[in-house]
C-alpha cells in the first residue's frame, strides 16, 4: 500500500512540474498581450517575467528534493541523513520563493502597478510557501531528533 501512495505522490510531482512548465512557456505571450492592453505598464513586462522565471528555479529544485525524499521513503531510508538534507533544501527553497515574491510585490507596489488580484495571488503564494517552509523545518527537526535517538540506541546495544 505504501508503494501506491509514493507512486501517487511522484505522479503529483510530475504533474506540478508540467503545469509550471506550461505556465513558463506561456508567460511571454501573456506578458505581450497584457502590455498591448495596458501600454502604461508595458515597461514592467521584463521585470515581472524575470521574477516569475526566477521563482521557477527554486520551485523545480523543491520538486527534485521532494522526489529524492520519496525515493528514500520507497527504499526504507526515510530515517537517514539524506532525508534530513532533502527537507532542509525544501525549507530553504520554499523560503526563497516567499522572499522573491515579497520583493516582487514590493517592487510592483512602488511602481503603483500592484493590482488587487495580483496582490491576492502573491499573498497566497507567499502564505503557502511560508507554511511549507515551516512544515519542512518541523519535519527536519523531528527527523533529526529521531536520528539522534536512534544513534544513541545503537551505541548502547
Amino acid at each position: 500500500m505504501r508503494q501506491g501512495k509514493v507512486l501517487f505522490l511522484k505522479v503529483v510531482i510530475v504533474i506540478l512540474g508540467l503545469i509550471v512548465l506550461g505556465i513558463c512557456i506561456g508567460l511571454p505571450f501573456l506578458a505581450k498581450e497584457t502590455a498591448e492592453l495596458n501600454p502604461a505598464y508595458a515597461y514592467l513586462k521584463y521585470p515581472v517575467l524575470f521574477g516569475m522565471y526566477l521563482t521557477a528555479i527554486p520551485f523545480y529544485f523543491t520538486l527534485y528534493q521532494g522526489s529524492k525524499l520519496l525515493r528514500y521513503i520507497s527504499v526504507n531510508e526515510s530515517f537517514s541523513e539524506h532525508s534530513v538534507a532533502a527537507l532542509r533544501a525544501i525549507k530553504y527553497s520554499c523560503a526563497s520563493i516567499s522572499v522573491i515574491y515579497l520583493i516582487g510585490m514590493i517592487f510592483l507596489f512602488t511602481q503603483d502597478a500592484l493590482h488587487p488580484g495580483v496582490a491576492l495571488m502573491g499573498f497566497a503564494i507567499i502564505f503557502v510557501t511560508t507554511i511549507l517552509s515551516i512544515f519542512s523545518a518541523v519535519l527536519q527537526e523531528l527527523l533529526y531528533n529521531v536520528l539522534k535517538i536512534k544513534s544513541e540506541n545503537d551505541l548502547t546495544i
